[in-house]
């Protein structure tokens, strides 16, 4: 990381009251986000995604707590609902896992877009329409008039994709946090969608937050990865050099990958130890 934190998260807890006890879906977790590109990764229920919305404030139902949890000097934490909502979207934005479930069915394309750039904008309905359509292009998509007017059922996977990614840069955030963003796609458009979430990062200088379970591909595309389990963050590493990791637990996670050569008979099972969660990760 270079230059000052946009985020600072400390000690950070979400649980959850449940009809069989206490759920503790993020457990002590810390980390400093930079104008930097930041992958977590882990298995499904490892705290990836709640420590994203606890970022946001958006985990209902939970109990939510932290020694810190800023964003350039603001506490999230205690911050009003006022101050929350200028914050997400205008400085940290959220792209979901899969469009059809976060884009409305019954507004066009356009106008939902719109609608992203308007709540924090004060301006015109014609200058919207421009800046959408110039957003459009941004995230390559062909014929972006002709989009622009159509419903969410009439894109493809990929291209509902694109515009989850304009409609969250539009209002030009400091900090993306994107929840396994092309884990509905094929690896062609993913890696179209990838290039094009990257160009714009540089090219703004902001912070993202990469959520993820493909460790291939975060340590591809990210600078950091923080790994999870249990709601820990167990290890922590250059993304070049996570084929080093030290951590048993990341260690089974790269040797349950696959290998193109064919050379094993047999994947190897992940052996877990109770120890995991109750004992802080390394750093390197």
């Amino acid at each position: 990381m270079t230059g000052s934190p946009l985020l600072r998260v400390e000690d950070l807890h979400v649980s959850y009251n449940t009809p069989t006890g206490l759920v503790r879906a993020v457990n002590g977790v810390s980390f400093e986000l930079g104008r930097e590109k930041l992958g977590i990764v882990g298995e499904s229920g490892s705290g990836k995604s709640q420590t994203g919305r606890a970022i946001l404030g958006l985990t209902a139902g939970a109990q939510v707590r932290a020694r810190r949890l800023e964003f350039e000097g603001i506490d999230l934490l205690n911050a009003s609902e006022r101050t929350m909502r200028q914050i997400r979207g205008k400085c940290i934005s959220m792209i979901m896992q899969d469009p059809k479930y976060s884009l409305n069915p019954v507004m066009t394309v356009g106008s939902q877009i719109e609608e992203a750039f308007l709540v924090h904008s004060k301006t015109s309905k014609r200058e919207a329409r421009a800046r959408t359509l110039e957003m459009l292009r941004a995230v390559k998509i062909r014929e972006p008039e002709r989009v622009y007017k159509a419903y969410p059922h009439e894109v493809s996977g990929g291209m509902g994709q694109r515009i989850m990614i304009a409609m969250m840069m539009i209002p030009k955030p400091a900090i993306i946090i994107a929840d396994e963003p092309t884990s509905a796609l094929d690896v062609t458009v993913q890696l179209q969608v990838l290039a094009v979430l990257d160009d714009m990062i540089k090219e703004r200088g902001m912070g993202l937050i990469f959520i993820s379970h493909d460790l291939n591909l975060i340590a591809s595309f990210c600078d950091r990865i923080l790994v999870m389990y249990g709601g820990r963050v167990v290890e922590e590493c250059i993304a070049s050099e996570l084929a080093q990791a030290t951590h048993p637990y990341t260690r089974g996670l790269l040797n349950c990958l696959p290998s193109l050569d064919g050379g094993q008979d047999e994947l190897p099972v992940l052996q877990r130890d109770p120890a995991w969660l109750t004992t802080p990760g390394g750093t390197r």
